[in-house]
């Protein structure tokens, strides 16, 4: 063994590049071994006693990183190797409620212990599901001292709650109340967030109403892509009557439907493409899953294997689509008899929140202008509900601002989704022969 510190034998750079006892394993370092340790010219004492010990610090984590993984060696069940992961190295483990109470009895047998719960979107969590995640652990160590030290729950007690299809359970049981929800109306201290950074102040404005104190930062008034309009629209956040429209049906229960609406979003949504919104940057969303089902029949026939529209980021329903957010937002209410679980204000809350820079909102104007739980956020959108849209503009390439006045030489006007799908299958046209124009320029240069 190289002895460095011997003081009677005095060390030299010679004796250290000799006598070094890993000299093979260090054979290919970039330099080559002869200069690992220096020029061997210089004879340098004190770099070369600096790099030995290097190596040597090298070599100790290298076999600390091999004693880590001996386990795989030793355990050949994929299942073994998991619960050695599980409770020797892993420092954060994610699951679902759901998971934790099939697994609960597993969790106990192979010893796993925890001292902090961590709950994200605690308000649409069963308040029952919120105690399994704290016993998956025996609730006592062996000095006999509780385990679990915290519990975190993260959520928003004004969007959706759990989930619970028995409507006895949820109404006379209050079976859709969630821990956290609990928790807040008894008054425990909790945090709540006071300004938001995500949205522009015209949608913000939506909902914030439902919040005790709920304002905008800094940056929701300075950033360019907040102040800037939207390209091709004449307003940011609208509501788009659909009442002229044909009722909505119901081929089988709770399962609603409305196609003129979905077909009228599905215009909006090509005309976007024509302006040049990227299609990941468009959400469409509805309050049924009937309506879900059939937005993507309609966008599938429509979009999806066009060369100018494409498919858009997502089609999905509120209660689903909550937690997520986008640019632009299109929202299909569907209904146009009853209002229908929409009248739960919370779910208006979560469909208005979800939106960056655009809402519109297609729904039958006199089926939900007299609901009085969704008049403040609604009733700002619907001071005009004509579909306005303005030729000439591009996405990404407009310097108009939100609060620039629109003149009606630009703005065109829609009543109905036939008139609008006219008029986009003409702008469609239209660029398909400026493309062909300009791929005819580029060639004949």
């Amino acid at each position: 063994m190289l002895v460095l510190n011997n003081k009677e034998t005095p060390v030299s750079h010679e004796r250290i590049r000799t006598q070094f006892p890993f000299a093979k394993f260090f054979a290919d370092v970039p330099r080559g071994y002869e200069n690992l340790f220096g020029d061997p010219s210089e004879a340098n004492v004190e770099y070369a006693i600096r790099k030995a010990k290097g190596c040597f610090r090298h070599l100790v984590e290298m076999f600390t990183e091999l004693e880590e993984c001996r386990f795989l060696e030793l355990l050949k069940m994929p299942k073994d190797r998991s619960e050695y992961l599980l409770t020797k190295q892993a420092k954060i483990v994610a699951m679902t409620c759901t998971y934790a109470a099939l697994k609960r009895s597993d969790f106990l047998d192979v010893n796993f212990k925890y001292d902090t719960v961590v709950f994200e979107e605690a308000a649409q969590i069963l308040e029952i599901e919120s105690f399994i995640p704290m016993a998956l652990q025996r609730a006592k160590d062996i000095d006999g001292h509780a385990r679990l030290k915290r519990v975190v729950m993260i959520g928003d007690h004004n969007q959706l709650p759990p989930v619970v299809k028995n409507q006895t359970f949820s109404k006379f049981c209050h079976m859709d109340q969630s821990c956290f929800a609990r928790l807040v109306r008894s008054g425990v201290p909790n945090i709540v967030l006071d300004a938001q950074g995500r949205t522009r102040k015209q949608i913000s404005k939506l909902y914030s109403w439902r919040y005790k104190k709920l304002d905008d930062l800094p940056h929701v008034s300075t950033e360019e892509r907040f102040r800037l309009a939207n390209a091709g629209m004449a307003k940011v956040a609208q509501f788009i009557d659909c009442s002229s429209f044909a009722p909505e049906s119901c081929p089988q229960p709770h399962y609603f439907q409305n196609v003129q609406e979905a077909e009228y979003l599905c215009s909006l949504y090509q005309w976007m493409r024509l302006c040049g919104y990227p299609a990941q940057s468009i959400s469409i969303l509805t309050t049924y899953r009937g309506q879900k089902h059939l937005l993507r029949d309609v966008f599938k026939a429509r979009c999806d294997s066009h060369p100018l529209f494409g498919p858009p980021a997502s089609i999905s329903t509120v209660d689903k689509y909550q937690g997520q957010q986008n640019d632009i937002v299109l929202l299909s209410l569907v209904r146009t008899k009853h209002v229908g679980h929409l009248r739960d204000v919370r779910r208006l809350v979560v469909s208005l929140s979800r939106a960056r820079l655009g809402v519109y909102v297609f729904g039958a104007k006199k089926i939900f202008e007299n609901v009085d739980e969704l008049k403040p956020a609604l009733k700002t959108l619907m001071n005009d509900t004509k579909l306005d849209v303005i030729k000439g503009e591009v996405y990404g390439h407009i310097s108009r601002k939100v609060e620039d006045a629109v003149s009606n030489d630009v703005k065109k006007s829609f009543k109905d989704s036939d008139e609008f799908a006219t008029f986009i299958d003409s702008c469609a046209l239209e660029y398909k022969k400026a493309a062909l124009e300009h791929l005819k320029n580029q060639q004949q240069q």
